[in-house]
Formats: structure tokens, sequence, C-alpha cells
């Protein structure tokens, strides 16, 4: 039964029964109405441990989601990193390589300075 046709059915039995009231007594008013409450407490109720739920799992995966990105914002500076330390090595290397090749080419033209006297 829908939450509104049970409310409505309570909220008519209470129009019926009126509000005559017994000394002490609760009428069948406020009965209805307590009946009323309690439905209505219990549909909330109802609907609380789902909506916790999904509020928590929303958290958690907004936390996995931030770990992530900070995870991957670190990955790409120790790349960045080592590529500039790959270049700077790589440029020592051009530096030696070039010093050498200057070395071999004086060598070669001392030789051949050598050999035309």
């Amino acid at each position: 039964m829908k939450t509104t046709s049970l409310f409505s059915t309570l909220l008519v039995l209470a129009l019926a029964a009126g509000c005559s009231r017994n000394d002490g007594d609760i009428g069948p008013a406020q009965k209805a109405g307590k009946a009323v409450d309690e439905a209505g407490e219990k549909v909330a109720q109802g609907l609380r441990a789902p909506l916790e739920k999904a509020d928590e799992a929303a958290q958690k995966l907004a936390q996995r989601a931030e770990e992530e990105r900070r995870q991957l914002a670190e990955r790409t500076e120790a790349a960045r990193e080592k590529i500039k330390d790959a270049t700077a090595e790589a440029g020592r290397g051009l530096e030696k390589a070039t010093g050498k090749v200057g070395e071999k080419v004086e060598q070669v033209g001392e030789k051949m300075q050598e050999a035309a006297r």
C-alpha cells in the first residue's frame, strides 16, 4: 500500500471516529493521530538507512578519487624529475662526447701536420 494511501486511510478513520473523549482516556482521533505519526516515523526510518548508506558510499568514492588524484600528481611530478635528470645526464654525455671528438680531431690534425713535414 502506498504511504499516502495509508496516511489518508488513517486520517479518514481518525475523522470518522470523532473527537469524543472519555475522562483520562486517549480518544479515537488521538489514537489515529498516534498511528499516523508512528507510520510516518517507520517510513522515515526505512528511508534513513539507505540514504545514509548512499551518503557514506559517496563520501568513500570522493575520498578514493582524491587519493587517486594525489597519487597521479605525485607520479607525474616524479616522471618530470626523471625526465629532467635524464635530459641533464644526456647533456653531460653529449658535452663529454663532443670533447672527445674534438681531442681526436686535434690528434688527427697533428698527425697530418707531422706527415706533411
